[in-house]
């Protein structure tokens, strides 16, 4: 796939989508080197910040155990993956109960690289730009969602993917929010 085809692909639902459905990589694939590599993104920078800026960028963001935290999020994003991968295919699903799973894991690797990505915004140590990058972010995974439902040809009307997306950017939302609870908890 082109990389000018995946950058439009929260901006269209044509472009770049017939070319990943066509090509229907396995869920093992999308894992190994979608998955895995992206989501490792996140607790390196959490690391890094938590150990190069510690109170400077938040306080008491220094006195973590950053091992730790970062093990755990890890684990809970790829976690996060397969219960995305499931959410969506079951609320698509209520809509057209011939949604292939296949395509609804696609769709859950897919719509958090944007969110993986907003995590190298931690080489700056602003937490305002961190928050304007994080809500970035989280506006092209919507899109990504919406586009992705119509482009995967999961949902072809407009009102039924908007519902669909609503519905899976709320849980993804709260388990975004419960990914970033780990930090504090700990």
């Amino acid at each position: 796939m082109h990389f000018a085809h995946l950058i439009q692909t929260p901006f269209s639902s044509s472009t770049g989508w017939d070319e990943l459905r066509s090509r229907r990589p396995s869920v093992v694939s999308l894992v190994m080197f979608i998955v895995l590599p992206m989501s490792l993104i996140p607790p390196v920078m959490l690391y890094y910040a938590g150990t190069h800026y510690g109170d400077a960028f938040i306080p008491g963001f220094g006195d973590k155990a950053w091992q730790f935290i970062t093990t755990i999020f890890f684990l809970a994003e790829l976690l996060s993956f397969a219960v995305m991968g499931w959410l969506i295919h079951e609320v698509a699903g209520t809509h057209h109960p011939e949604i292939s799973l296949h395509d609804t894991y696609l769709l859950a690797a897919l719509a958090p690289i944007p969110l993986w990505l907003s995590a190298l915004g931690l080489l700056i140590p602003s937490l305002a730009v961190n928050m304007l990058i994080a809500l970035a972010a989280l506006a092209a995974s919507c899109l990504l969602v919406y586009h992705g439902l119509q482009g995967l040809k999961l949902i072809r009307e407009d009102v039924e993917a908007m519902s669909v997306t609503y519905t899976i950017m709320a849980a993804s939302v709260i388990a975004w929010a419960m990914l970033l609870s780990i930090i504090w908890a700990f």
